[in-house]
């Protein structure tokens, strides 16, 4: 994921409804969850619901699907997972190890003399 993408993406999940509707379909899995249900969940109307899907789909954080009369929406993993990577690509001044080992991203960021801290 480039920056310019990652901006994108952050840009759409700076807004409460958005992120809440993300979060929703992250749960949801695969199966997804239909647009009606989306708006009821969210406690907006369709109109609304219908906005916001069209912003978290133009970022690729979303994907939709028609199942007869119905639009489901799941969630773009694979953008999801890319944007996570953008953000742990330089964590712990570049250690790998600590993303592959599953090692806590906090034990690699402290720094090893305390008076390097700036308060």
């Amino acid at each position: 994921m480039d920056e310019r993408q990652a901006l994108s993406s952050f840009a759409a999940l700076s807004q409460e409804t958005r992120l809440a509707i993300v979060r929703a379909l992250v749960v949801a899995g695969p199966e997804g969850l239909a647009a009606g249900v989306i708006a009821e969940r969210m406690g907006v109307s369709a109109t609304n619901a219908s906005f916001h899907l069209k912003e978290l789909e133009r970022s690729g954080l979303i994907s939709q699907r028609r199942e007869s009369r119905s639009i489901i929406y799941t969630a773009g993993y694979d953008t999801l997972a890319d944007l996570v990577k953008f953000l742990m690509e330089d964590c712990c001044a570049g250690h790998p190890a600590i993303r592959e080992n599953g090692e806590r991203a906090d034990d690699c960021c402290i720094p090893a003399d305390k008076s390097d801290v700036v308060a």
